[in-house]
């Protein structure tokens, strides 16, 4: 039997904040916080440091719930160039140790070391070297989890904060892995924890011993890889050190300047974040199968759905229709939206399929459609997004 890879993840401790702290020394110890813009409603906590922590200030809550939280919070605006630097810097220091660095976000990173472990140490000793690298060389703190798979070596960096070490191997699987909340596990956000637990699942180890059939009939592909995720079956190998891949999915989400309330509101956000979606498939050469909606409500509620397509398409018309149709499914179009996702996954080539589509039923209306959208694309595309739009956007306000 192979032996076990040794995965580590590696996750930069309230990283936005800690990168402004180097730029104001004279903040110390007081509680400090990265936040967005409260004119654009973006005026939520985007990272928090340890003394803000300590007060409940707490990432995503609104600058008015932290400010209660904490009076005396110091706010600083966010430098995005500064963090893009900063997080090229620390995988670079990554790289060191192995070529299998793949970044998962900004701030955080899978390591595949097994090569080196014969060089370097063990997983843990690796992982000591490389927290205390980056604190003397860029004076930020990570936590890294240590285990053979990448969904407990997250879960590891995840269990101690700040500046830790966690080793997750087997031996931890049943007396620590399996006790946590299953809402701690990569891939489980609040809705899919809330449909588990009305299921009598609210461990990790309960998802682990669940009947594989009764959590795919519940959720699909996605159920199957939950459980395997949680028996500790997680084989993802980790992707090499600056590897592009061709594009899995498009995507594009919109904070809106006010909630949305209603079938008319919602479908007009869908309207502008789609439209992107749809123009970066046109421009890439792409067509998508599968459609994902993405819902944030005004209480920061979080909802994801997917669904598949009959042809794969790149068509704004057709994102928006498919997009609305699962809102419009799993979502009570009264309760206020705050933000909405549409991205399209399961991609290929748009030249692949224009014989399928010959036969595959597109009537003449929607081929003109279609026809019309990519002029109103080139248009753009030559003279410039504000050149022409489409009449549903020219009298929106969100």
């Amino acid at each position: 039997m192979p032996s076990d890879r040794t995965i580590l993840h590696c996750d930069l401790n309230g990283f936005f904040a800690a990168v402004e702290a180097l730029s104001h020394p004279e903040i110390g110890n007081r509680p400090m916080a990265v936040s967005g813009n409260p004119r654009t409603r973006h005026g939520v906590i985007l990272a928090k440091n340890e003394a803000a922590k300590r007060f409940g200030v707490s990432t995503g809550e609104s600058i008015f719930q932290a400010k209660k939280k904490c009076p005396d919070l110091i706010l600083l605006e966010p430098h995005h160039e500064k963090y893009e630097e900063y997080s090229k810097k620390v995988n670079a220091i990554y790289a060191r140790y192995t070529d299998l660095v793949e970044p998962f976000g900004i701030d955080e990173s899978w390591l595949d070391v097994t090569a080196g472990l014969s060089l370097f140490g063990s997983g843990v000793e690796i992982a000591d070297k490389l927290r205390a690298a980056v604190k003397s060389e860029l004076g930020l703190t990570i936590s890294v989890g240590v285990s053979f798979n990448k969904i407990f070596a997250k879960l590891g960096s995840d269990y101690k904060k700040p500046d830790a070490t966690t080793l997750f191997g087997r031996e931890q699987v049943e007396s620590i892995i399996h006790k946590l909340p299953v809402r701690d596990m990569l891939y489980v956000g609040r809705s899919t924890a809330e449909v588990l637990r009305r299921m009598g699942i609210t461990t990790i180890g309960e998802l682990a011993r669940a009947d594989i059939a009764l959590i795919s009939r519940r959720f699909g592909n996605t159920g199957r890889m939950l459980v395997a995720a949680a028996r500790g079956e997680d084989d993802s190998p980790v992707a090499r050190a600056g590897e592009t891949e061709e594009s899995k999915s498009v995507g594009n989400s919109v904070t809106f300047k006010r909630d949305l309330i209603g079938r008319a509101d919602i479908r007009a956000g869908l309207e502008i974040v789609a439209e992107k979606v749809s123009m970066r498939l046109k421009s890439e050469g792409l067509k998508c199968r599968t459609v994902h909606a993405v819902i944030k409500g005004a209480d920061f509620s979080y909802m994801t759905r997917q669904t598949s397509l009959e042809n794969p398409t790149n068509s704004r018309r057709v994102l928006i229709s498919a997009a609305m149709k699962l809102v419009s499914a799993n979502w009570d179009l009264k309760s206020p939206v705050r933000m909405l996702g549409v991205t399209g996954s399961s991609l290929v080539g748009e030249d692949q399929y224009v014989q399928g589509e010959l036969f595959g039923g597109e009537n003449e209306s929607s081929g003109r459609s279609e026809k019309a959208e990519d002029a109103f694309f080139r248009v753009r595309e030559r003279f410039g997004k504000d050149s022409i739009r489409f009449g549903s956007s020219l009298e929106c306000d969100i």
